[in-house]
């Protein structure tokens, strides 16, 4: 089968055959249709994570957001079959730890990252294992498609996680995001389908755009304020506590350098919640400074978040199918195998509006 393997820190993946999977006892073997490329795939490529242990080693197959169908299946799996459409999440949990057992398998001890660590090969790839089949595959429902799936699998996930079941966002409340991405994109979409206010933050208008038609509120170019006097890191805190009437409910960080997670931080409102989902960079190395003292004086809560555990895919489906959520709207271009080490770039350059998908793996 074909692959894309990280040879060198960002440099082109090399794309080569390989042998294809076969299933373990507690494995299943995934046909890929698609597979979302996404920031984290651009963190692993650039070789972040050092300062936390958790770089992506060279030889590494990437990719971390498939949808596609069972092919295979070991001796120990009972809740699947060859022909089942599925769903992979991308945090594996061993689906026995106590973590596991309260339905929190996304912070699992013994659990692996889906295309970030040697013994979890990722999706970019014509198919993909995965351990702990009985309780890491979701099972697609027959109204969504394959590449909205792949959009759904990371970006969808992580934000429904971080908005409903971390930050717990209620109706009627002011969401704000700061970047606005694949993942930023998401929580406006469910933060709007929750019933709340949604402000955007982005120095991008085609971004900025996007996020209007799909849901948000508010607009707020950083560029603009800049222009406008305000050129320090304040002037965007400011500008979200004049426009949601004293600062937002919850707040979130879906980029991860310093300047969004400070003036994330600094827009919630007393008592409100800051959500820490985009990674850090090499520029900060997992640490940003924060103003605790202010935090505290209002209660401010920082959580962070990670993924989604497997066992809240039933709830996020079914808000998605009650509403006019659409991940597949926000799929701007489907790609090959062959294109992702240039739409990674990209990436990295800030230049992909929406969720680009690879949809083609064969030669």
């Amino acid at each position: 089968m074909r692959a894309a393997i990280l040879r060198e820190y960002g440099e082109p993946l090399a794309v080569r055959d390989v042998p294809a999977p076969e299933p373990g006892p507690d494995e299943a073997v995934v046909r890929v249709a698609a597979c979302g490329v996404c920031r984290s795939d651009w963190h692993a490529w650039m070789g972040h994570g050092e300062w936390a242990d958790d770089r992506v080693p060279r030889g590494q197959v990437l990719g971390h957001e498939p949808a596609g169908e069972v092919v295979a299946v070991g001796r120990s799996v009972d809740r699947f079959a060859p022909g089942d459409r599925v769903v992979v999440p991308f945090s594996l949990g061993d689906g026995v730890c106590p973590y596991c057992r309260r339905g929190a398998g996304n912070v699992c001890a013994d659990g692996r990252a889906l295309g970030f660590e040697p013994d979890a090969p990722g999706a970019f790839a014509e198919r993909v294992a995965v351990p702990a089949a009985d309780y890491n595959l979701v099972e697609r429902p027959s109204w969504l498609e394959a590449t909205a799936a792949a959009a759904l699998g990371c970006r969808y996930m992580t934000a429904y996680h971080a908005l409903a079941e971390r930050a717990g966002l209620s109706g009627g409340e002011w969401l704000a995001v700061h970047g606005c991405g694949g993942v930023g994109l998401s929580a406006i979409q469910l933060g709007d389908a929750l019933g709340a206010r949604v402000l955007a933050v982005d120095v991008d208008d085609a971004a900025l755009s996007l996020a209007g038609d799909i849901g948000a509120d508010e607009l707020v170019n950083p560029a603009e304020i800049e222009s406008d006097g305000g050129g320090d890191e304040s002037g965007v805190p400011d500008r979200v506590r004049d426009l949601t009437d004293g600062g937002a409910d919850v707040s979130v960080d879906a980029l991860g350098i310093a300047e969004t997670c400070r003036n994330s931080v600094r827009s919630v409102r007393p008592r409100g919640s800051h959500v820490q989902v985009g990674l850090t960079t090499e520029t900060e190395r997992g640490e940003v400074s924060l103003p605790t003292d202010w935090m505290t004086r209002w209660e401010v809560s920082f959580l962070g978040s990670r993924g989604m555990p497997p066992t809240s895919y039933d709830d996020l489906f079914a808000l998605v199918e009650a509403t006019d959520v659409d991940p597949g709207a926000l799929v701007s271009d489907e790609v090959s195998l062959s294109d992702v080490s240039d739409r990674l770039a990209a990436l990295g350059e800030y230049e992909v509006h929406g969720v680009e998908v690879v949809t083609e793996f064969a030669r």
